[in-house]
């Protein structure tokens, strides 16, 4: 009894020769269809043989094989589903945690330097101003009451200075002329009366002699 392990070697053998044949005939011939399908054949055949030893020798080989290409396959699909989706997600929140920790890092930083300068810039202006409109109000108001107290000062003086002089001088003149227009009230009565007195007195002496004389006569 031939035996099966022979029988595939020599399978083997012929399947090669058969396979070397060919590629000589397709190598030196014209190529036509002949060649090529007789290339076809044989290399199919060989497929066939080989699929054949290996599901008889081996019949978990398929399988094998099949579960080894999808298992290489799960794995790169997988992988690169995996690999897909973690950059994705590790990238979405880094960008997220990135973006939030630079906004915020940046806002406080922009707040604090612009609070800074606009305070300070507030400041400084706000103080050019205020001394400047504190100034301005102080010299005005320093004008205004310079004037108003200078005028109120020349209105009250003139006031008082016309009241005063106007007393000051009718008391004088009513002195003045009251004892002036007594003196020579007096002195003028005086002498009048003396003059007429003794004018009168004369005249009555005068008539009391003649009528005494006339009566001794």
């Amino acid at each position: 009894m031939v035996s099966p392990a022979r029988v595939d070697a020599i399978t083997d053998i012929a399947y090669g020769a058969l396979i070397a044949l060919a590629i000589v005939l397709i190598a030196t011939l014209n190529v036509n269809d002949i060649g090529v399908a007789f290339g076809i054949g044989v290399f199919a055949s060989y497929v066939v043989h080989v699929v054949w030893k290996m599901a008889r020798f081996d019949p978990d080989w398929m399988t094998r094989e099949v579960a080894d290409q999808v298992g290489k396959e799960v794995e790169k699909s997988v992988g690169e589903t995996v690999n897909k989706e973690v950059e994705k997600s590790v990238g979405e929140t880094v960008n997220k945690e990135v973006e939030k920790t630079v906004g915020d890092t940046v806002s406080k930083e922009v707040e604090k330097s612009v609070g800074e300068t606009v305070s300070k810039e507030v400041e400084k202006t706000v103080g050019e101003t205020v001394n400047k409109e504190v100034s301005q109000v102080a010299d005005e108001v320093t004008d205004t009451v310079s004037e108003e107290v200078t005028g109120k000062v020349e209105e009250t003086v003139g006031e008082k200075v016309e009241e005063t002089v106007e007393e000051t001088v009718e008391k004088t003149v009513e002195e003045t002329v009251g004892e002036k227009v007594e003196e020579t009230v007096e002195e003028t009565v005086g002498e009048t009366v003396e003059e007429t007195v003794d004018k009168k007195v004369e005249e009555t002496v005068d008539e009391k002699v003649e009528e005494k004389t006339s009566d001794d006569s």
